[in-house]
């Protein structure tokens, strides 16, 4: 059919023949046919011309062929996708290419199309490219030749093409030419119970150590055992078929379980009638331990072989079907049992049952029957099998003749329901109808009585009573049904149909199919296209697959993962990115390699200083010995722990040995006593202890010099009769972790010792910070090609000013991936694999190239493709069903570009790929216009820095100063507070001011911070059940004093007594005290009112105590030896100020005094003032009384005022403070509310004074 000249070119002799014949198959036609037939090509190659030896009758088709005159090749009389032509070769044989060209001197020819495949000439197969891809690409034009050679080789006596497009200026024609080679086989055939074939090997086969079993099938049935081997000791290997899956089972005689086990399990579908192919490999002894197994394996130890018996102990289910090419080690078994006696029930040929299946692929399809096929005098029969992964869809639809009712039979969550409208509504038996197996359903009706059975072999049948003739009316419909007013209860059927009866009378699909029969729509005849898209599974890291007919869904619960096929972690890398993402100490799960192969585990983050460190307990501690016999040996997840130490930039675990007559490593030169493994593979062994370095064979004190014994480098190589120890830290990565201990010197008399394996200890992520800039857009970094064939994610952090550019990029072929900025507030992740170009954007409301970091995430799997940006919504785009999905790329992999694209300008930071980092700084160290580093990272952070904590840049990464903070940790955000019993006061004393000025560089600002204020600023949180109380008493240099204090009520009220001259509050480094809690403030001319209240002390907790930039409580418990602090009684620290601590007090309540305390500079008269603002628990709002009084005196003159400035200080007698004595006070309006202990830190009252 092709022309002579594409056969020369492939190096084949050509002969050339013109026939014309009459066929005859539907109408008479001439058919004028181009065959060209290879003589020398070589077999070899299997590529031999498979129709130069065909005659015409050889080729089949919906309709006849047309002809005009001059023109060849085939055309239907109708184009449309129902065509099909069809090429018997005889018998079977290996298929290994196709080609095509469109028909000669037309302008028609195909774009697309299907192959089939079949023995029989019925049960078709499709054949599927790489990716599950169906179609076939065709021709352009009429002339030239596609040719399409198979992944895989089609073995097949029948060859059916289908078209699928065409040119849409012609119709459909085709020229057509197979390629490959004869086929031969040896075939058994089982159809009883009790057929098999048994083979003995010799009695001392040949040892090997390598042995290959395999085998060909094909069956029916979904179950059955298709080989069982016995070896010796009992030792059994099955080879099953259980609900369409192979099942590798393995038995013990005499061990505790009589079951055999299952060692592994493979395919799916595999009672589809087509001929699958098995190996079994043994790669280990199998026979000598069964733990030794390591890959799907086989060995036969002095075994009897026997295919597909029932013998005792076996599965009862015999095999139906055939096997080929049974070979072990290359030996034929079915040739050589063809030889002997062992030939129970088996015919060396394979005889099929022929059943005609029906594909349902929707939604539109449905399949008509007239209903006086079903229907008769007595009711209505009507039986199927179907098989479908859909929970839902309508099997079978008729009218009845009474008022218009209408029957529906359907699948609802996988079970099987009738619905008549109007008159009835039953449930009946089956479940877990939607398992992809085939099921039988069978509907009977007679006077008075419906009966439905599902899958009657296994006994499931319901009966209902019926008050009214059930017959059928017009049309019986399965699948579906035309367009009509009537609404269907569900979907269309998705799936595929078999054995359909009516009236106990099977139905010729095959006639339907020629139209001769009914009629139908959307359908594929002689065939079952179901397909398993959960085996393999493309769920990762454990996730369940379900299906559909159409697409798959993976549930990730319980896995750590996220995303539609499992593959993102939920979880942080490292205890430094929780760190960044807010977190304080705690337990966290971390995934060290993302979405790596390496489970999350969860560990410990100690997030308390400026290092944050990562803690896995490893072994258990102090375990005290008196002989290891052999390894002493933690258990722990390896693979979690290397991944985590490869990446942190500090790692280190304690090793101490306690000793008494128990020598460690004894001298440098003689071999050592003691030993241990650690790092990674099986790990290395490493004589020499924690504190010293790799290779020396010395302790800690070897290395500092001062062991007990000078000549020895341990302590215990003293070999003293008194207990010794060496320890320390073992800080080299290479060795660690320690995996297990080898103790030698235990078992002599009076020996004794214990060990103790630390902790593992890591800080920093240098992949969190690993960083380069691209100081022009023609920079970039190249590294070796990303392979993410079937799931990839990308995930980065950029900041930039520029408004476009391409971050990455890895071209192949025809596949590429590639991220950009596509604009100044746009991220665009762009790909191919094969189906055409593919897009998904987010845009942000805000710039980003305002110099910020910018986290960015791209996945791309086969179900579809993600991107996100910052905390945005992800975008999503699915991918083409049954279209490529494999990403094929070639080139290096580009960091900027190195196409034409406009590179990237700016800084990309932790650039990770499939969970692997990709070492920036390492390649731009070595690259001309990238920079390693990219500085600014407080930009971004610093806003985790609360409190008046301040963000303080380094070089990989930040951290937050609390110096000036009233706060403490990572982020200033732990409150620092205390326990205070009746008889505890602290006192802050402040220094004369040129005292301050001549030592101002002695103590650092969080004590002594720049006291030129123009204003007091005062915020404290309490809890206390007492009233009236101090809080907090404030003195100067010259007897003026600030007080807070609580009224008697115990309500939050707050009294501020205060005389002051002009200059106590604008100079306010003349302050002499801060004083809190105290019985006993610091002052001669206290008030006497004031000075009563003092005496009582102060009972409850005080947190976050503030003066200006003056934290005298964290000074008192965190630097009580550095700074001017006088601490009188027991001061406890305590969390009682923190909302997310127990409540250490039952019946106190919580009270949080913020805000600041100014004085304007202005002239107001000298005066003393009682400032009190009443507050009532009505109030939503934290309100406060804020009243600050200042007495400005000038003096006669401005000339005398500006010499001589006299203050003086009055004390006056205040209300408020006497009314703190009378319970009837009109000053203290507030009402006691108990429930207000209760109050979080979210609804605490504030004070602003």
């Amino acid at each position: 059919m092709l022309t002579p000249a594409s056969k020369a070119k492939a190096g084949c002799s050509v002969k050339f023949n013109s026939i014309i014949v009459s066929f005859t198959r539907f109408v008479n036609i001439y058919l004028y046919i181009w065959v060209y037939c290879v003589s020398v090509c070589s077999p070899l190659l299997c590529n031999v011309n498979l129709d130069c030896r065909l005659d015409v009758v050889s080729f089949f088709s919906t309709y006849s062929f047309s002809v005009s005159a001059g023109a060849g090749g085939w055309s239907p009389l109708t184009s449309d996708r129902y065509q099909w032509l069809q090429v018997d070769l005889g018998e079977r044989t290996k298929i290994t290419a196709v080609a095509t060209q469109g028909r000669y001197g037309s302008s028609d020819w195909l774009t697309s199309y299907l192959l089939m495949f079949s023995d029989t000439g019925h049960n078709w197969k499709q054949y599927r490219q790489e990716d599950s891809i169906g179609s076939f690409p065709g021709n352009s034009n009429a002339d030239s030749v596609v040719q399409y050679k198979l992944q895989q080789p089609a073995i097949a006596r029948f060859l059916r093409l289908l078209p699928l497009d065409w040119n849409p200026s012609g119709r459909i024609g085709l020229r057509l030419e197979t390629y490959g080679c004869p086929y031969t086989s040896d075939v058994a055939s089982f159809h009883h119970s009790c057929g098999g074939l048994v083979y003995k090997l010799s009695p001392s086969p040949r040892k090997t150590s390598r042995d290959v079993f395999s085998l060909k099938f094909k069956t029916p049935k979904n179950a059955g055992t298709l080989l069982h081997a016995e070896g010796h000791r009992g030792l059994s290997l099955s080879l099953e078929l259980d609900r369409g899956k192979l099942l590798l089972l393995h038995s013990l005689s005499g061990s505790s379980s009589s079951e055999p086990q299952r060692l592994t399990s493979l395919g799916s579908l595999l009672d589809d009638q087509h001929w699958h192919h098995v190996v079994l490999e043994r790669l280990l002894n199998y026979c000598s331990n069964i733990r030794n197994v390591v890959f799907l394996l086989l060995r036969v130890c002095d075994p009897d072989i026997v295919i597909t018996s029932t013998k005792s102990g076996m599965s009862a289910r015999s095999f139906h079907g055939c096997l080929e090419n049974v070979l072990y080690n290359g030996l034929n078994l079915i040739e050589r049992t063809k030889q002997s006696d062992q030939q129970g029930n088996v015919t060396f040929s394979c005889a099929e049952s022929l059943s005609v299946a029906v594909t349902f692929p929707g939604p539109q399809n449905f399949l008509q029957l007239p209903g006086a096929m079903a229907s008769h005098s007595r009711g209505v029969d009507v039986g199927m099998q179907f098989r479908t992964w859909n929970d839902a869809g309508l099997l079978l639809t008729f009218g009845l003749p009474q008022q218009g009712g209408v029957v529906w039979m359907y699948l609802s969550e996988a079970k099987n329901r009738i619905f008549g409208r109007v008159l009835m509504s039953f449930w009946f038996p089956g479940s877990a109808l939607n398992d992809g197996q085939w099921h039988s359903v069978e509907l009977r009706s007679r006077p008075g009585r419906l009966t439905v059975a599902v899958d009657r072999e296994e006994g499931g049948a319901a009966h209902a009573s019926l008050s009214f003739p059930f017959t059928t009316e017009g049309h019986l419909f399965f699948g579906g049904k035309r367009k009509t007013s009537v609404s269907f209860p569900v979907s269309v059927f998705q799936g595929c149909m078999r054995l359909l009866t009516l009236d106990n009378t099977d139905l010729d699909l095959i006639l339907v199919q020629q139209k001769q029969l009914g009629n139908y729509s959307n359908l594929q005849f002689d065939m079952c296209g179901i397909m398993d898209r959960c085996s393999p599974s493309h769920c990762e890291h454990g996730g369940r697959c379900s299906q559909s007919w159409t697409s798959f869904h993976c549930n990730c619960s319980g896995t750590g993962h996220s995303g539609a096929t499992c593959h993102s972690s939920v979880y942080e890398q490292s205890c430094e990115a929780y760190k960044h993402n807010g977190n304080t100490s705690g337990h966290f799960y971390i995934d060290v390699d993302g979405s790596g192969p390496i489970r999350p585990q969860l560990v410990y983050c100690n997030m308390t200083g400026d290092t944050h460190t990562l803690l896995f307990q490893v072994q258990i501690v102090n375990i005290s010995i008196t002989g290891c016999n052999g390894w002493c040996s933690s258990s722990f997840r390896m693979e979690q722990l290397l991944a985590a130490i490869s990446q942190s930039d500090h790692c280190e675990q304690e090793l101490s040995y306690h000793c008494r007559k128990s020598r460690l490593l004894n001298t440098p030169e003689g071999s050592p006593f003691s030993w241990w493994l650690g790092g990674p593979g099986s790990g290395g062994l490493q004589t020499y202890w924690g504190g010293a370095h790799p290779g020396s064979q010395q302790c800690a004190c070897g290395l500092q010099g001062d062991c007990v014994d000078p000549q020895h480098y341990c302590n215990c190589d003293a070999d003293r009769l008194e207990w010794a120890e060496d320890s320390g830290l073992l800080i080299h990565k290479d060795g660690l972790p320690v995996r297990s201990l080898m103790l030698g010197d235990v078992r002599r008399p009076g020996s004794e010792a214990a060990y103790r394996v630390g902790p593992l200890r890591c800080h920093g992520d240098k992949n969190l910070w690993n960083a380069a800039f691209f100081d022009k857009e023609t920079s970039y970094l190249h590294f070796p090609t990303f392979h993410g064939e079937l799931s990839a994610d990308i995930s980065f952090l950029f900041k930039t000013t520029a408004s476009s550019g391409v971050f990455l990029e890895n071209l192949g072929i025809k596949d590429f991936i590639r991220i950009e900025l596509s604009s100044s507030t746009k991220v665009l992740f762009s790909f191919d694999v094969g189906n055409g170009p593919l897009e998904v954007s987010v845009e942000s409301s805000v710039s980003l190239n305002d110099n910020r970091w910018h986290r960015v995430r791209a996945e791309r799997n086969v179900k579809e493709a993600s991107l996100r940006l910052d905390e945005l919504p992800a975008a999503t785009q699915e991918a083409p069903a049954d279209g490529h999905f494999h990403l094929q790329l070639n080139s290096q992999l580009f960091i900027g570009t190195a196409s034409r694209q406009k590179g990237f300008r700016g800084c990309i930071r932790s650039l990770q790929l499939n969970g692997v980092t990709l070492d920036l700084e390492e390649r731009a160290r070595i690259t001309p216009g990238v920079r390693p580093g990219c500085p600014g990272h407080c930009s971004s952070y610093g806003s985790l820095c609360q409190n008046q904590g301040r963000c303080v840049e380094r070089a990989n990464g930040f951290h937050c100063d609390c110096s000036l903070s009233a706060y403490t940790g990572v982020f200033c955000h732990t409150e620092v507070s205390a326990t205070f019993k009746s008889s505890t006061s602290v006192s802050y004393t402040f220094k004369e001011p040129y005292e301050i000025i001549r030592n101002s560089s002695a103590l650092p600002s969080s004590i002594y911070s720049d006291v030129t204020l123009r204003g007091e600023n005062v915020s404290l949180s309490f809890r206390t059940n007492q009233s009236p109380a101090l809080l907090l008493y404030i003195s100067s240099y010259h007897r003026e004093y600030l007080a807070l204090l609580i009224n008697k009520h115990g309500e939050e009220d707050t009294g501020l007594f205060f005389s002051a001259s002009i200059t106590s509050f604008i100079i306010t480094h003349i302050m002499t005290t801060v004083t809190f809690c105290s019985a006993r403030p610091d002052s001669d001319d206290l008030d006497p009112d004031l000075a009563r209240l003092a005496a009582l002390g102060f009972t409850g907790c005080l947190s976050v105590v503030r003066f200006n930039s003056i934290s005298p409580l964290k000074a008192a418990l965190l630097h009580p030896d550095s700074s001017p602090v006088a601490i009188t009684g027991p001061l406890v620290r305590s969390n009682c100020g923190s909302p997310a601590s127990a409540n250490p007090y039952a019946a106190e309540n919580t009270h949080h005094l913020s805000e600041s305390v100014g004085v304007a500079l202005q002239e107001i008269k000298k005066n003393n003032y009682l400032l009190s603002e009443p507050f009532t628990s009505r109030h939503v709002l934290c309100l406060a009384g804020v009243i600050a009084v200042v007495i400005f005196v000038l003096l006669s003159g401005l000339a005398i005022t500006a010499r001589f400035l006299y203050r003086r200080k009055e004390t006056y007698r205040n209300q408020e403070v006497k009314g703190v004595k009378q319970d009837d006070s009109q000053d203290f309006t507030f009402n006691n509310q108990t429930d207000s202990q209760h109050v979080s830190r979210e609804s605490q009252k504030e004070y602003f004074i």
